[in-house]
């Protein structure tokens, strides 16, 4: 019995690890995950990006990520242990990755590769990522 139950925790650790966003206990069964990922080189244009990400999303969207419905993580895919996002998520460049888990599980999600094209407009690009979030936490609910 004992080895059965270090098997079962080995199993939850592991899928953990792989996804340690969807692993917490004591949150809503949905959440939304907001990632930007990113190289260990980062150019100005790549700084702006994570910035207006994060501004759009801790504005807009403060009593989601205070109730744990939303999440923001920056993410460095050079890191040890980060490089299957780049699969993931086929991941050609910076990117904003929106995330829909229930019940544990990741069931949608959404590269919002236009960030790339609105980045010259800070207005455009605040619109484009509250859009996709509100959709995202609207199907989490």
């Amino acid at each position: 019995m004992k080895k059965i139950i270090l098997a079962i925790a080995a199993v939850v650790a592991v899928s953990s690890a792989h996804f340690p966003a969807f692993a917490v206990e004591g949150k809503s069964s949905a959440r939304v995950i907001a990632y930007y990922f990113h190289g260990s080189f980062r150019c100005p244009t790549c700084r702006k990006l994570e910035q207006y990400s994060r501004e759009a999303i801790e504005t807009n969207f403060k009593d989601d990520l205070a109730s744990g419905k939303l999440e923001f993580k920056v993410v460095n895919v050079e890191d040890k242990g980060n490089e299957h996002y780049g699969s993931d998520y086929q991941l050609y460049a910076k990117s904003l990755v929106l995330s829909l888990a229930k019940g544990g599980k990741e069931t949608k999600w959404k590269n919002m590769d236009k960030i790339w094209e609105y980045v010259g407009n800070k207005q455009r690009f605040l619109d484009y990522v509250t859009s996709g979030v509100a959709d995202f936490i609207k199907e989490a609910q």
